[in-house]
C-alpha cells in the first residue's frame, strides 16, 4: 500500500485504496460522498434541496499571527463551499489548541474567527474547544462548513466536461508566498527587497475565492443555464495540482499552456528564494473554473467587472488524451501531484532559525 506523505494530503493511490471504499454505512440520501479531488459532499434534503458540507484543518501559526490564523481557518473552508457557487451558511469548529495557548491568545483568535464568519454570513453552530498535549503544529483542529441550496444550483469539481475551457482566477502561489513573507520578513526583505516583501505580504488577504465562486452562481442563475459547470479551489499542489485533481474527479483529460498560467513578480521572487515551484505549491485564493465553450468571454467579463483577475489557461479534453501541458517547445504529461513543496520550505526555514 502507498505510504503516507511526510506532510500534507494523502496520496491519491492511498485515498482510493483505503478511504474511498470504506466510508461507513450506505445512505440513499448521499448524492456525492468522498472522492479524490472532490472537497464537498452533497446530501439530499426534501423539496429538491441539498446540504453541501466541507471540512478543513484550522490554522494556528504563531509566526504568522493569530488574526491571520483566524482568517485562514475561516476562509479556507469558505473557499471549498464557494466551489458549489453558493455562499456558506453554518460552521462547526473543533479546536485542539497547543498547551502553550493563553486565554488572551485564544480571545484574539476567537474574536477574529467570529468576525470573519459574521462578515461572510456564517453562523457558528457548535463544536469543541480544548488543549491537546504535545501539540506542536501549525494546525489546531478542524472545522466543517455547510450550506443548503436547491440541488440543481450546486456545483462540484467533478462536473467538468470535455470541451469546457479552464479559467484560473487571481495568480499562482498567493498563500504560500504571503505566509513565507510574513513569517520570515527579514530574510525576504534582505534577499528580495522591501518592495517585493510588501507585495508578497499584501497578498495574504487576497486568499479568499468566495467572491469568484458567487460570481459563477450569478452567471448560472441569470440565464438559467450553467455556463460554469464545475469549480475547484487551489490548495495543496497549486494550480497544476488543482487542475489535475479536477480532471481526474471529472473523468477528463486536460490541455494547458504554461505561458498562460498567471503569476506575479512577488510570488516568483519568493518561490525562487525558497526553491519551490509556484505552480505546484499551495495557492489559496485562486479558483479553477470549467466554463462551457462560447460562454468563456461572459465569465471573464463578469469576473473583471468584480475586480477579479481571470485567465483562460487551457481546456478539458477526453480522458484518453491525458493531462498535458505545452511548455515552451515541449509537450509534457503532468504527473500526479506529490507532496506540496511549501511545507518542507516552511519547516526547514523554522529549523534554520530564519526570521
Amino acid at each position: 500500500m502507498t505510504a503516507f506523505a511526510d506532510s500534507g494530503k494523502v496520496h491519491m493511490d492511498l485515498f482510493n485504496k483505503l478511504i474511498y471504499p470504506y466510508h461507513g454505512a450506505p445512505n440513499n440520501n448521499l448524492i456525492a460522498g468522498p472522492g479524490y479531488g472532490v472537497d464537498v459532499a452533497l446530501i439530499q434534503l426534501p423539496g429538491n434541496y441539498a446540504m453541501a458540507l466541507t471540512s478543513d484543518p484550522l490554522s494556528w501559526i504563531p509566526t504568522l499571527g493569530l488574526q491571520e490564523s483566524a482568517w485562514l481557518s475561516v476562509h479556507l473552508m469558505a473557499n471549498d463551499i464557494a466551489t458549489t457557487s453558493q455562499p456558506p451558511q453554518f460552521a462547526q469548529l473543533v479546536l485542539n489548541l497547543p498547551e502553550s495557548c493563553t486565554s488572551s491568545e485564544f480571545e484574539t483568535y476567537w474574536m477574529h474567527v467570529h468576525q470573519y464568519c459574521k462578515e461572510i454570513g456564517v453562523t457558528i453552530t457548535g463544536g469543541h474547544t480544548g488543549k491537546a498535549a504535545g501539540m506542536q503544529s501549525t494546525l489546531a483542529g478542524g472545522g466543517t462548513m455547510i450550506t443548503v441550496a436547491k440541488t440543481d444550483d450546486l456545483l462540484l469539481s467533478k462536473f467538468a466536461q470535455p470541451g469546457d475551457f479552464i479559467v484560473v482566477t487571481k495568480e499562482a502561489a498567493q498563500i504560500a508566498s504571503s505566509i513565507l513573507a510574513l513569517s520570515f520578513p527579514d530574510l525576504v526583505r534582505s534577499k528580495c527587497g522591501q518592495e517585493t516583501w510588501k507585495q508578497a505580504a499584501a497578498l495574504f488577504y487576497e486568499t479568499s475565492s468566495l467572491q469568484a465562486g458567487l460570481c459563477a452562481g450569478v452567471i448560472n442563475a441569470t440565464l438559467n443555464s450553467k455556463a460554469v459547470t464545475a469549480m475547484h479551489d487551489v490548495t495543496e499542489g497549486g494550480i497544476l495540482g488543482a487542475i489535475y485533481e479536477m480532471a481526474m474527479a471529472s473523468g477528463c483529460g486536460a490541455f494547458l499552456h504554461e505561458d498562460q498560467l498567471p503569476i506575479g513578480q512577488a510570488q516568483q521572487a519568493v518561490c525562487r528564494l525558497f526553491s519551490i515551484d509556484p505552480y505546484s505549491c499551495v495557492g489559496a485564493g485562486s479558483m479553477i473554473m470549467a466554463v462551457k465553450p462560447g460562454r468563456e468571454e461572459e465569465l471573464l467579463l463578469t469576473l473583471q467587472q468584480n475586480n477579479i483577475k481571470a485567465t483562460l489557461v487551457g481546456q478539458f479534453t477526453e480522458k484518453s488524451e491525458g493531462i498535458r501541458m505545452q511548455k515552451k517547445d515541449e509537450l509534457i504529461t503532468l504527473d500526479q501531484p506529490g507532496a506540496d513543496p511549501y511545507w518542507n520550505a516552511f519547516f526547514q526555514a523554522l529549523k534554520n532559525g530564519w526570521k
